[in-house]
C-alpha cells in the first residue's frame, strides 16, 4: 500500500470521526454474500430444479429484488465494479486475462487492453467501512489482487488472484487455501471451512461492528460432485447433478453462517445481502426464460438473484421490482453504516436504502454496461463464436439497447413483453433506438469509456461469417472453460 493510499484512508477516518454521530454499538453489521457464476434461475424461489432452503428462508425474512443486475457479465470486472462502486471504464477491468480472447481471424477489431486487477490506489468498500470503525474479513474468491488485506480487509481466508478454487473444492488445497489443509483434513469441502471461519470471526467480533465479504468460489468450475448431495439429483432430466449438488452445498454453508449469526443475537442489527457476480454457466445451467449466460450481456448473463435481510429496517416477505445493480452496494453500505461518502470518491451507483425501507424511490436513471473486448464461446448470444463482441448496453425502464462496435449494429428489446430478448425492434422503432443510442454515447463520453476502432489485420471476414453459420454450436460450448 502506497503512502498516498495510507494518507487517503487516514483522512477518510478522520473525516468520519467528525461527521458520524452514531456510536459503534449502533452501527449495523454488514454481511455481503457473493456467489460465483450463480444465475437468476439457480435459486430455489425461482426454480424447483435446485434445493436452496436457507436462501429461500432469507428471502421470506427479507426483501427480494426481482430486477437486480451484475455490473459485468463475468467474474473480475463485476467484482471490481462492486468493490470500487464504479462502472468498468473508470477502473479498466473488463474481463479475465486478455481482452483478445478467441481466434484472431474472427476478431474484426483490436480490443481495448484489459487491466487485470483493481488498482491498489482505488478506495474500496472495506477500506471505507474500516475507516468508520468496522472490523473486516474476506472469505473465498477475491480475484482483484494478490491479497485482499492490502485493499481493506483485516483478515483473509483463501482469497488471491485466482478465479477458480485453489486445487478444487476439496482439501488438500493450493495457494492461500493450503494453510487450511492440516487443521481441516483431507476431503473437507471449502464451503465448510468458510462457514467455520466466518463463525469464528463473528464470535470474536460480536461486540464490534463488522463487515464480512463471504465470496464463495462456488459454483464456479470445476464442476465437482458433493457426496451425500449429488445422489438426490442423479437421473433427473435436463439437470446437471454435480452442479445441483454444488448449489445445495453452498446453500448449506450460508445456512450455517446465518444460524450462528441469529444465535449470537446479531440478527436484528445485521444487514445481510446476497447476490452473484454474473449470470449462470450456460453449459451446465440454462437460465430460461432469460437468454444466454455468463459472459453475455443478454439478461441471462447479467440478471442476478438478490436478497436483503435486515429485520430492523427491511420488512419481511417483501419484494422490489426497481432495476438495481452491483455498483449500488457501496453507497448502500455507507448509508446503512451512517458513514459519509469519502471526499473525492466517485460513486456511480445509488444507495438502495429508500427501496429497502420502503420510504422512498431512487432518482430516475439508466443502467449501463461497457465491454470493449472479446470473450470466446457459445451461450446462445449473438453468434456461436463469442459470448461477447465489443459493444455497450443501456437499460432505460422497460427498454434495453445493445450496440456492437464491429458493424454498428443496434438491437432494441422491450423487456416487459420480451424478456428473452428475441425480437429486435431497432428497425421497427428507429426513433426509440436512436433515443437510447444517444444516451449510450453521451454516457460513454461522460465517463471517458474507450471504444475500439483499430482494425485487426489478422481478421478474415469470410472465415468469420462462415464459422458463425456453419460451426456446430455444441462444439463451441465445449470450449467455454475457466473464468
Amino acid at each position: 500500500m502506497t503512502r498516498f493510499k495510507i494518507l487517503r484512508i487516514a483522512c477518510v477516518a478522520l473525516l468520519t470521526i467528525f461527521q458520524v454521530a452514531q456510536t459503534y454499538s449502533d452501527k449495523p453489521n454488514i454481511i455481503y454474500i457473493n456467489a460465483d457464476d450463480y444465475g437468476i434461475m439457480d435459486i430455489g424461489y425461482n426454480s424447483d430444479r435446485y434445493r436452496t432452503p436457507n436462501l429461500d428462508r432469507l428471502a421470506k425474512e427479507g426483501m427480494v429484488f426481482t430486477e437486480a443486475y451484475a455490473p459485468a457479465a463475468n467474474c473480475a470486472p463485476s467484482r471490481a465494479c462492486v468493490m470500487s462502486g464504479q462502472y468498468g471504464p473508470r477502473h479498466g477491468v473488463y474481463t479475465v486475462n486478455s481482452s483478445a480472447r478467441g481466434k484472431a481471424q474472427y476478431r474484426k477489431l483490436i480490443p481495448i487492453k484489459n487491466t487485470l486487477h483493481l488498482d491498489d490506489e482505488m478506495l474500496t468498500i472495506p477500506e471505507a467501512l474500516k475507516a468508520g470503525g468496522y472490523k473486516t474479513i474476506h472469505l473465498g474468491k477475491w480475484h482483484l489482487g494478490e491479497d485482499p488485506c492490502t485493499q481493506g480487509f483485516d483478515y483473509n481466508v483463501g482469497g488471491g488472484t485466482s478465479g477458480s478454487p485453489y486445487g478444487g473444492y476439496f482439501a488438500p488445497f493450493k495457494g492461500p487455501m493450503a494453510k487450511y489443509n492440516k487443521p481441516y483434513g483431507k476431503g473437507t469441502h471449502s464451503t465448510d471451512i468458510f462457514a467455520e471461519e466466518a463463525i469464528r470471526f463473528m464470535k470474536e467480533n460480536k461486540k464490534n461492528p463488522f463487515f464480512m465479504h463471504m465470496a464463495y468460489y462456488a459454483v464456479h468450475s470445476p464442476i465437482q460432485k458433493v457426496p451425500g448431495m449429488v445422489e438426490k439429483y442423479e437421473g433427473k432430466k435436463d439437470l446437471n447433478a454435480a452442479y445441483a449438488s454444488m448449489v445445495e452445498k453452498m446453500d448449506e454453508s450460508i445456512g450455517k453462517i446465518i444460524d450462528q449469526l441469529d444465535a449470537l443475537g446479531l440478527k436484528e442489527n445485521t444487514l445481510v445481502l446476497f447476490s452473484s457476480d454474473n449470470g449462470g454457466f450456460y453449459e451446465v445451467s440454462k437460465q430460461t426464460p432469460y437468454r444466454a449466460g455468463k459472459g453475455a450481456y443478454f439478461e441471462g448473463g447479467i440478471r442476478e438473484p438478490m436478497i436483503v435481510r435486515w429485520p430492523t429496517k427491511v420488512k419481511a416477505g417483501t419484494s422490489c421490482d426497481a432495476p438495481v445493480i452491483g455498483i449500488d452496494f457501496f453507497p448502500t453500505f455507507l448509508e446503512a453504516a451512517g458513514l459519509p461518502v469519502p471526499s473525492r470518491k466517485v460513486l456511480d451507483g445509488e444507495s438502495l436504502m429508500p427501496l429497502m425501507t420502503q420510504k422512498g424511490t431512487l432518482p430516475k436513471r439508466s443502467l449501463y454496461w461497457h465491454f470493449p473486448i472479446y470473450l470466446q464461446g457459445d451461450c446462445d448470444a449473438s453468434d456461436s463464436l463469442f459470448r461477447t463482441r465489443p459493444g455497450s448496453v443501456v437499460r432505460v425502464g422497460k427498454w434495453k439497447l445493445h450496440e456492437y462496435f464491429e458493424d454498428g449494429r443496434l438491437e432494441l428489446y422491450n423487456l416487459e413483453s420480451d424478456i428473452g430478448e428475441r425480437e429486435n425492434l431497432a428497425k421497427k422503432m428507429p426513433e426509440k433506438a436512436k433515443e437510447l443510442h444517444a444516451m449510450l454515447k453521451a454516457w460513454r463520453k461522460e465517463i471517458d469509456a474507450p471504444v475500439p476502432t483499430q482494425l485487426n489485420p489478422k481478421y478474415n471476414e469470410a472465415t468469420d461469417l462462415a464459422a458463425r453459420k456453419m460451426e456446430p454450436r455444441a462444439k463451441w460450448k465445449s470450449k467455454i472453460k475457466g473464468p
